[in-house]
């Protein structure tokens, strides 16, 4: 028996009216588990209207009302994660311990945003003229969206919703159509927490929601994760509606290895970072470029540790790597392989092979290594547990290589040498860098975001940028005179 997912509108279930749904798989058994209802563009509409109701009052709440209700929202998700998880395994098929820290990675943003009267405080200057005092506000903008991707179904709209609630905003939530149910689970936990019908919606649907989203003149900005050719999509069709739009797109995470590296740390981190959560992850490290004598060390390493991974279902407390997404992925990713195969690339591992389940959309993990850059295992994003390996001579050949490719989301740098990690977070052209450190995912209070093909915009996610995304800066003037010496004056304004 299927259970049927519908929107959230208004504060409460709503089922919808399009006739239109797609199916919902728990990717370790490859049952179809569910139908969620994909929305019309009228839908949309009278969801829009709903939020636009409520930002009108919410607006208008105290930044210590708003706090309170970040904090009752905190609270609620931090002691109902275990529920959480289970939901986000049973549809995306991470490993439960995986889900678990997705939800508090998330809540991380949420801790910040419980700081909104200080985040939103401006600055004033007395005296700025002679009688004259300027001082600046920030203001929210209405009603937000957000368009997530099916990897974090908890995290990344966290990235997204905290910050723009706490703004006084609005938010609307279209979330992947894989896995939608994490989705209605925060919007429950929101209602409880105190927050007002209509100020958090969930409007499940594709392209004719997403496009919705893009057009409705009475959505002010949107917030996107995905894919590099919808990002751009989105950031072109949404600015082009006059729309604020932040887009993150598409990755190829480099991991540069020295030779004064600890191989075994550098394994570690690599393996850890190559095949958590099957690789379906924007920040996953899928290239590992060995800088001289330390390339065969180093595959020597890695391919140790494979085998001692074990892939199943996520729910399992032994397993390691749950399957992927959907059996169209796991195909794909299983033809990269193949690819790679045969351009040249040595197959140490291979995760088309070995014991696996029956059921679900499970593949176990590959290592390639004499990978070159003309070859589809390096130039694309393969979103999948398959890690190759780039040999260089020299760290600047290294260098070169991270930053001549079209994405620039994150990279990391193994050594013992901090002259050269220093170097490193210099010269590399990418937004975010980890020495030593795989998966560079900044805390809250920092922002979150690429460069080049990985961001569409000019404002990362989350901590300080968030605030400003989903605010808009109003500077006041005043000033409070006598009344007896007011008088005409056609001149410029001076302020000396």
């Amino acid at each position: 028996m299927t259970t049927r997912i519908s929107h959230w509108i208004d504060g409460q279930p709503t089922e919808g009216t399009s006739g239109r749904t797609s199916p919902v798989y728990n990717p370790a058994t490859g049952a179809v588990t569910g139908e969620v209802d994909l929305a019309s563009v009228e839908e949309l509409d009278a969801a829009v209207a709903s939020a636009a109701a409520a930002a009108k009052e919410w607006r208008t709440a105290s930044l210590s009302h708003r706090s309170a209700v970040l904090f009752a929202f905190r609270e609620l998700l931090h002691a109902r994660t275990p529920e959480l998880a289970a939901i986000i395994t049973s549809e995306h098929g991470k490993v439960l311990s995986d889900a678990a820290g997705e939800i508090a990675r998330g809540l991380e943003n949420v801790e910040f945003a419980t700081g909104v009267p200080n985040l939103l405080k401006g600055g004033f200057s007395e005296q700025a003229a002679t009688g004259v005092d300027v001082y600046n506000i920030r203001q929210p903008l209405g009603v937000v969206a957000g368009v997530t991707p099916f990897n974090f179904p908890a995290m990344v709209p966290l990235w997204m919703c905290a910050n723009a609630i706490a703004c006084g905003n609005a938010f609307l939530l279209k979330p992947s159509e894989k896995d939608p149910s994490a989705a209605l689970f925060l919007a429950q936990l929101w209602k409880e927490a105190g927050l007002p019908d209509g100020i958090f919606t969930v409007v499940h649907g594709d392209k004719v929601a997403v496009d919705a989203i893009l057009d409705h003149p009475g959505i002010a900005a949107v917030s996107f994760v995905g894919s590099t050719p919808t990002a751009k999509y989105i950031y072109e069709r949404g600015t082009a509606n006059g729309k604020r739009v932040q887009a993150l797109g598409g990755a190829k995470n480099h991991a540069l290895v020295l030779p004064d590296a600890d191989v075994d740390m550098a394994a570690d981190s690599v393996v850890s970072a190559a095949y958590g959560s099957a690789g379906e992850r924007c920040m996953a490290l899928s290239v590992a470029v060995a800088v001289g004598d330390v390339a065969q060390p180093l595959v020597d390493a890695i391919a140790a540790r494979l085998p001692k991974l074990t892939v199943g279902n996520g729910t399992d407390p032994d397993t390691d790597m749950g399957p992927l997404i959907t059996a169209e992925h796991r195909d794909k990713v299983k033809g990269y392989v193949g690819a790679g195969q045969e351009a040249g690339a040595t197959v140490v591992v291979d995760g088309r092979e070995g014991d696996l389940p029956s059921d679900g959309f499970f593949l176990g993990t590959t290592l390639l290594d004499h990978v070159t850059p003309e070859m589809t295992v390096y130039t694309d994003e393969i979103f999948g547990p398959v890690l190759s390996v780039v040999r260089v001579d020299t760290y600047e050949e290294g260098l070169e290589l991270i930053n001549s490719n079209q994405y620039a989301n994150g990279t990391a740098i193994f050594t013992r040498d901090g002259g050269a990690a220093r170097k490193f977070q210099f010269d590399v052209e990418v937004g975010m860098v980890g020495i030593n450190v795989p998966i560079p995912v900044p805390v809250a209070y920092y922002s979150f975001g690429g460069w080049k093909d990985s961001l569409f915009g000019d404002t990362h996610m989350y901590g300080p940028e968030g605030i400003n995304f989903y605010t808009r800066g109003k500077v006041v003037t005043q000033r409070w005179p006598d009344p007896a010496t007011s008088s005409v004056d056609l001149g410029f304004p001076r302020t000396r």
